[in-house]
């Protein structure tokens, strides 16, 4: 990415390395449930909002076909291809609810759990 890159893009990396590093942070390192609790209050944030950019993305593709010339490279319809993205948009912000609320459900099935800083026998 340089200086020219949209910031949304650069947005979208953002999140994208954020889910990497949790996932390397998690391969071998243990976790107790105080912190678990607290990551699985982000990641539902994450799931929370992620239909609205879903939705929002999708909009914004719509309203791209009159605001530019839009093309494909291979001669269909942008039209179409916008109608198919669309779609999919619509559908990955339903199952993005349901993983957001799937979260939740996991953060609280832990929310009273503590720990004590010695190993047990």
């Amino acid at each position: 990415m340089d200086d020219e890159t949209p910031e949304v893009i650069r947005a979208a990396d953002d999140a994208y390395e954020a889910i990497r590093a949790i996932n390397h942070l998690t391969i071998t390192q243990i976790h107790a449930a105080p912190t678990v609790y607290s990551v699985l209050g982000n990641l539902k944030g994450v799931g929370h909002m992620l239909p609205q950019a879903c939705t929002q993305l999708a909009k914004s593709l719509g309203r791209s076909l009159d605001e530019y010339d839009v093309y494909e490279d291979d001669g269909r319809d942008p039209v179409q291809s916008v109608a198919t993205a669309t779609d999919h948009l619509t559908k990955a912000a339903r199952l993005a609810a349901e993983l957001g609320a799937e979260l939740e459900k996991a953060q609280s099935a832990i929310s009273r759990q503590g720990y004590r800083d010695t190993p047990t026998p």
